[in-house]
């Protein structure tokens, strides 16, 4: 049993370490951002954003009006509510909700891997871990998130439906329905694989009673408030003055093209920029148009280099895109290599990322699609020096990330 704990165990460890040490250590150090806070040694920099709205709905409960203001209903009930039960123990919030999150996180990353190594090999078990671990938006499985309890309970929904053990995968289906909205994505990923793979009328109950979580939302919206899509409508607060669908998709893009300054300024300001852009995609064609001439070792160090260069030019929008886009392709990519439900899992929960027409925590959404995380484990797995380059920079931006939501500054 210790080969199942031992890699998933150190690689938790350690990574959630990187974490700590940033938030805890490092970002104290740090002089206060002008739009942020000064971090404070204390359980206090776990909590930030979303996490003040956990807070509220764990001590005080939900609430809601019909004003156009941010109410905390927008919040699905199973995190907080077991936040709440752990509270009762004699543990603050911010404990409880650290130690909620992170539990479950660990606890996907030992089942995950056991899986993976069941079902495919070592190697790509390793790789898969590594990505979930070191992939910057793991952030969010440490603090006061709901990413370690969504990813514990869509896994192993989709994990005991690849299983065919379907009341274990319909009850971790309707948990998942209860934490977020994504989770809805298992529904339709069950109905199609029950179909599509002849299974038995049992699959197609797990499909249906998957959604009992989101289901009771709408009915304690109902009785509570007397709306029953409350969360629904609530969400029409976070959006950006004069919402056009796609907006953002549209700057998020032009931002990495074109750069902020002239984005924001809506014409060529700053030529500088453009023209890193154009010698970067020259210097790449022409790695590319030599890339055997090169030797495949330095051609892949240059492109790294490359796009390391990229995101020191176009900053976080430049690392959004290719977490969501690059997901998609990914997703694509390996459809032949993953199990049909979980395809059909990653499509519809991409679907529903795109439904809301924002960016505004798309990738962090991106992330806790757990396939992803196998299908990027495959392909590091043919090119480890890809993989061994991905993941000193996936530590880079870790630290960093976990550094700026210490500062209370917006990471995803």
């Amino acid at each position: 049993m210790w080969q199942y704990l031992n890699f998933p165990c150190q690689m938790w460890l350690f990574s959630r370490s990187i974490i700590c040490f940033a938030m805890l250590i490092i970002a104290p150090l740090l002089a206060a951002p002008t739009d942020g806070i000064k971090a404070e040694l204390g359980w206090e920099v776990f909590s930030a954003w979303d996490s003040g709205w956990y807070e509220a709905i764990a001590k005080n409960g939900y609430e809601y009006a019909n004003d156009g203001q941010q109410h905390s209903v927008a919040f699905f009930p199973l995190f907080p509510l077991l936040i709440r039960l752990v509270m009762m123990t004699g543990l603050p919030f911010n404990m409880a909700g650290v130690l909620v999150n992170n539990l479950a996180f660990l606890g996907i990353v030992i089942i995950f891997y056991y899986w993976l190594e069941s079902h495919y090999n070592k190697n790509i078990a390793q790789w898969s871990i590594a990505v979930l671990v070191w992939c910057p938006f793991s952030l969010f499985c440490t603090v006061i998130y709901t990413e370690g309890l969504f990813l514990f309970l869509t896994a192993n929904a989709l994990i005991y439906f690849d299983n065919k053990q379907y009341i274990l995968a319909s009850i971790f289906g309707a948990l998942s329905t209860a934490t977020r909205v994504t989770g809805l994505a298992l529904i339709p990923a069950f109905l199609i694989a029950s179909w599509q793979e002849k299974r038995t009328k049992l699959a197609y109950f797990s499909s249906i009673f998957s959604g009992s979580g989101f289901l009771s939302f709408i009915i304690y919206c109902w009785l509570k408030f007397g709306e029953p899509l409350a969360f629904m409508k609530v969400q029409k607060a976070w959006h950006p003055e004069n919402f056009i669908w796609g907006k953002s998709w549209f700057i998020m893009l032009s931002q990495v093209f074109l750069g902020y300054v002239n984005t924001k300024e809506g014409s060529l300001k700053d030529m500088g920029y453009i023209l890193a852009v154009i010698i970067l995609c020259i210097i790449a064609y022409l790695l590319w148009y030599f890339r055997l001439k090169l030797g495949a070792k330095f051609t892949d160090y240059c492109y790294f280099f490359l796009i390391f260069l990229a995101w020191l030019i176009a900053g976080n929008p430049f690392i959004n895109t290719v977490m969501v886009l690059g997901g998609i392709y990914l997703l694509w990519m390996s459809k032949n290599k993953l199990n049909f439900v979980s395809l059909l899992y990653g499509i519809f929960s991409f679907m529903i990322i795109f439904s809301s027409g924002r960016t505004a925590s798309a990738e962090r959404y991106t992330y806790a699609i757990i396939p992803l995380s196998l299908a990027l484990g495959i392909v590091l797995n043919q090119y480890p020096r890809w993989g061994n380059a991905l993941m000193i920079f996936f530590g880079l931006l870790l630290a960093i990330y976990s550094s700026r939501f210490a500062q209370n500054l917006w990471v995803a």
